[in-house]
């Protein structure tokens, strides 16, 4: 797939919370991770985000700390069934501390 060729962080599998808010219109949400990397997360949520929407985003990380919190902008959005989303979000930037996080619960 061409959208792999492109991406430079490998993505893990992981599935665990995430909040998440619509920076344009206040919306707020919840959905479950698919994968995470340094720059990309995606999950699935039962509502429709827009391409280019910007995010704050908190992934629930089972680590007993804090939610790790990030901002991105929805880079693609798919329905798989009726409210059901996958969602593809490409952060603003790189955080390889939260992916290290990531890492040692996966």
């Amino acid at each position: 797939e061409a959208m792999d060729d492109r991406r430079i962080f490998e993505r893990f599998a992981v599935s665990f919370p995430v909040s998440f808010l619509s920076i344009n219109n206040d919306k707020e949400g919840l959905a479950q991770s698919q994968d995470v990397s340094a720059k990309g997360v995606g999950f699935i949520a039962a509502q429709e985000l827009l391409t280019k929407t910007p995010l704050e985003l908190w992934l629930q990380i089972p680590d007993n700390a804090e939610p790790l919190y990030t901002r991105g902008e929805v880079a693609w959005s798919k329905m798989v069934e009726p409210d059901k989303y996958k969602i593809g979000v490409n952060l603003e930037k790189a955080d390889l501390m939260g992916l290290s996080r990531v890492l040692r619960v996966v």
